[in-house]
């Protein structure tokens, strides 16, 4: 299985992750390749947020108060996130508190899941120099450092191959 990774948010940093390490438990042979936004989940600090700024499929949870209270859809109209200084912070803090309190594993256990079941974990090269990231910023256990050129053919071969 491929996945190629592009996103930074919180939100799109979950799927990656998910689908890998479950694909390499049932027995797949799993490479990710991170490639613009995507190289910040293999930082070692991740402290990532998440925008609900365009995306008006993600309505708010409330992660407090009572059972009514959380289960309702909070859809907020683009242009109250928009014009609310701070409101991608609150997005993210309801969001963390939300997964927390669900029992979501957080992100750098996803990933260390993921390196345990022998997930290979690639970084776009041209990406890293394009953006001027150092490599101590990232983690030790990034299989390689190459181009799109080196990965598409193991992605060519691969049973399932994803753009996330």
């Amino acid at each position: 299985m491929a996945l190629i990774a592009t996103k930074g948010t919180l939100d799109m940093a979950y799927p990656p992750f998910i689908l890998a390490s479950t694909a390499a438990a049932i027995g797949l042979e799993v490479s990710v390749f991170f490639t613009f936004y995507g190289l910040d989940l293999l930082k070692k600090d991740i402290d990532l947020e998440i925008s609900p700024l365009g995306n008006p499929a993600m309505p708010m949870k409330m992660p407090f108060g009572p059972e009514w209270f959380k289960s309702i859809d909070w859809v907020i109209p683009n242009i109250v996130t928009s014009n609310i200084p701070g409101f991608e912070k609150l997005a993210t803090t309801l969001m963390k508190k939300t997964m927390k309190s669900k029992g979501a594993a957080s992100l750098t256990e996803l990933r260390d899941l993921s390196i345990e079941a022998e997930v290979k974990l690639v970084a776009c090269q041209m990406t890293v120099d394009l953006f001027g990231h150092k490599k101590e910023d990232f983690i030790d256990d990034i299989s390689e450092w190459v181009g799109a050129a080196t990965f598409l053919p193991f992605a060519q071969k691969s049973d399932v191959c994803l753009f996330i």
